[in-house]
């Protein structure tokens, strides 16, 4: 049975309850598998064909909330700022975000002098009370509306969340200071009372709650808000990172630039950059060279140089000259466009230990509502003080609000996905922080990923003695050989030529050639009979070659006699003996993994500090020893780039793949390193630990703080308008906590 997967937005949810109700009846229907994120306010829905969305949507609806497909990125003009104004503030101005920012607004004003009336007895004349409960009840009524409204939807559904607990909470202490004013001693001319930390024990009918039912409406909508900027906070960076793309692009019509959107734009178009203007789409310079700034994609500071034939990425910057680019991906192909999808997927998913969270949030309100019931009347037993009783039983509801157990992952997770997509790094999923914790060895491919994977000459050797002819030198042999490897299109011959050029210039041009499948070629240079390969090609013409055969080494024979060998290799990138030693420090033990020769594979690993290399590998074999390594209780991360590595990124406990490298690679791995620098890999593990520790840390303070702040406050030792202050700001605090990832270095 085939699944389709549907991404919904949904409206109405205000605290992690919510989303998990949301997810529990989306769970319900057949065959369908759903995770709500509480803070992106997104489902991720995977449903059989028979099931549509608008099913999904009906049951969304029934649960009391909003649902609908996500509309597509807008893209108008940017707003054009008033002089001394925030632009960014201009641009991301939020309906929502205005609307509770007026309710605070207004709650604050109105609810301050009804605090210290209540709370300074030097203020409060003789009749203080009833301009207290003119400037409270609308605090109570309007700024707190949108609890009410969402209380009273859930209980039409016969669910409790947060909401239900902070309105029965305001309403209850507003109720009470109503019937003590109106029918009891509370509203008589000269009465006093003071507030304290913890409960009071007075009489009854001569104690009102007004400065309760307004600070809590107030503190709550204040911790709603700044948690609502937080969360637009949290996840700026992918919003930033769909920003990235170019609106328009001159394409080359008839030899003329026409201007369209980039929309428009099709593979194989050509198209014009010009210096400050932003790459449209993934492509091949055809004209021109320039140097193009990819910070705000990869996160490398320094412009990469690029003439005609070498790539370029969509949303990287043309610093310099004019250059004309082949259109190679467009649309949801190109490398800007998956990254947001990842990071995106990312921000999406759950970690294990949320899904504790979100089960604990789901049978919490209920419990909190119990619990307060209990407070109520454990109070009424044991004192008969009802006073007292009430002041606990409000105190337990508004201390419970689960909020900072629904943020606790949520924000850390996008916080840390979106630095990582502006330093290079793409998180697949939340389950991946969970590996990289345990990870204790790393595997590196050789190819690609500790070298460039591209050849280069590195050493030429002209014979003596009985084997030169007195004659050769260093410059005569890549004279004669360059000339004839130029005519050879293999990665060897190129490199010996690139090599030879740059070390003595202009090479001749050969009279004949003649390309050997597998050994080698020879030809006529400069009036020589000139042969280049492989012992085995010079043994055939007859020519005699000293020593043993050496992986890497090409040798060079005219006129019958051998003159010298060249050394030929993929260098290693300059970065990754650094990056190794980050990964020893990380404690992590690396090992080198390679089809090469086992000479080959120990000079590199030396090279940049390797101890243990598994050479000579076949592709389909490297699988077997990921699997062997994890057989012998290793965590095993592997770092790879080409399509032969992708079974083994697979098979690891967690895949790194260059962004470099092979679409298979990238879809195989659980981490993508956008740049090809393998220090990335070490700052890509070091993010995803810290990200794991930032959710772990919120977990505990949110847990601890509900598990430590219910006793206190059944036991009377708090005030509910200190618990209303405390539960507003231990959500601001999980969420503070997770920004503190933005300044990841």
């Amino acid at each position: 049975m085939t699944s389709t997967i549907t991404e919904l937005t949904i409206g109405g949810m205000t605290c992690a309850s919510c989303a998990a109700r949301v997810e529990k009846k989306l769970n319900r229907m057949d065959g369908v598998t759903a995770t709500v994120n509480y803070a992106t306010e997104k489902a991720r829905v995977e449903h059989p064909a028979e099931v549509t969305v608008g099913d999904l949507i009906a049951t969304v609806v029934r649960t009391g909330y909003t649902a609908e497909e996500p509309a597509p990125e807008p893209e108008p003009e940017e707003p054009r700022p008033q002089e001394g104004t925030d632009p960014a503030a201009v641009r991301d101005e939020d309906p929502e975000l205005a609307s509770l920012r007026q309710r605070l607004t207004v709650s604050a004003v109105l609810a301050l002098p009804v605090v210290l009336l209540a709370m300074v007895p030097a203020l409060q004349f003789e009749h203080w009370q009833w301009l207290s409960l003119t400037l409270a009840a609308p605090v109570a009524v309007w700024g707190g509306l949108p609890f009410h409204r969402a209380a009273w939807t859930n209980l039409r559904h016969g669910a409790a969340t947060m909401d239900t607990l902070v309105s029965v909470g305001a309403l209850a202490a507003f109720g009470w200071s109503l019937w003590a004013l109106f029918l009891g001693d509370a509203g008589m001319p000269g009465m006093r009372h003071d507030v304290g930390l913890t409960v009071a024990r007075e009489h009854a009918a001569g104690t009102i709650y007004l400065e309760v039912a307004a600070g809590v409406v107030t503190f709550i909508l204040l911790g709603r808000y700044l948690e609502a900027r937080a969360k637009r906070k949290a996840g700026a960076a992918l919003h930033a990172l769909l920003r990235l793309g170019a609106k328009d692009v001159a394409v080359l019509r008839d030899g003329a630039e026409v201007r369209i959107p980039v929309a428009a734009l099709a593979v194989g178009d050509r198209f014009v950059v010009r210096p400050g203007e932003k790459i449209a789409t993934d492509g091949t310079v055809t004209e021109g060279a320039s140097a193009v700034d990819a910070s705000l994609l990869t996160g490398e500071s320094l412009p990469v140089d690029v003439t005609p034939g070498d790539p370029v990425t969509g949303g990287c910057v043309n610093t310099s000259g004019r250059l004309v680019v082949q259109a190679g991906r467009v649309g949801a192909d190109t490398q800007l466009a998956r990254m947001a999808r990842l990071v995106e997927d990312a921000q999406n998913g759950k970690a294990e230990v949320q899904r504790l969270a979100d089960r604990i949030s789901a049978v919490f309100v209920p419990v909190v509502l119990l619990v307060a019931l209990g407070t109520l009347v454990g109070w009424l037993l044991l004192t008969s003080d009802i006073t007292a009783a009430f002041t606990a039983a409000v105190a337990v509801l508004i201390i419970a609000c689960p909020c900072a157990l629904g943020l606790a992952t949520p924000t850390a997770l996008m916080v840390g996905t979106g630095r990582g997509a502006q330093l290079g790094i793409l998180i697949k999923g939340p389950e991946v922080l969970e590996s990289t914790r345990r990870v204790d060895t790393v595997v590196l491919d050789k190819t690609g990923t500790v070298t460039t994977g591209r050849m280069e000459l590195v050493g030429v050797h002209v014979y003596g003695g009985a084997y030169g002819t007195g004659r050769a030198d260093e410059t005569e042999l890549l004279r004669l050989a360059g000339a004839l490897e130029h005519s050879s299109e293999h990665p060897v011959a190129r490199a010996v030529a690139a090599g030879a050029a740059a070390r003595v210039g202009e090479l001749p041009v050969p009279k004949s050639f003649e390309n050997v499948p597998g050994l080698g070629v020879r030809g006529s240079v400069d009036g020589h009979l000139v042969v280049v390969g492989r012992a085995a090609l010079l043994a055939a013409e007859g020519i005699e070659v000293p020593g043993e055969p050496r992986p890497g080494v090409v040798h060079v024979a005219w006129d019958g006699r051998a003159r010298g060998t060249l050394t030929v290799a993929d260098s290693v990138k300059e970065t990754s003996a650094e990056a190794v030693a980050r990964l020893r420090a990380l404690g992590m033990r690396p090992v080198l993994l390679t089809g090469d020769g086992r000479a080959v594979a120990e000079e590199v690993a030396a090279e940049v500090g390797i101890d243990e290399v598994i050479a000579e590998v076949l592709p389909q074999e490297k699988v077997d020893v990921i699997r062997r390594l994890r057989a012998e209780g290793r965590t095993v991360a592997m770092v790879g780039d080409g399509v032969n590595d992708a079974a083994a990124l697979a098979a690891a406990d967690l895949g790194l793949a260059m962004g470099t490298g092979t679409d298979a690679a990238i879809e195989a791995s659980d981490l993508t390193l956008v740049r090809g620098d393998l220090r990335v890999a070490a700052d890509a593990i070091r993010l995803a630990r810290r990200t794991l520790a930032t959710i772990k840390g919120n977990l505990g303070w949110a847990f601890g703080y509900n598990v430590a702040a219910l006793p206190l406050a059944a036991a009377g030792l708090l005030n509910p308008m200190i618990a209303g202050l405390a539960m507003a700001f231990s959500s601001v605090f999980v969420v503070t906590n997770s920004l503190r990832l933005r300044r990841f270095r």
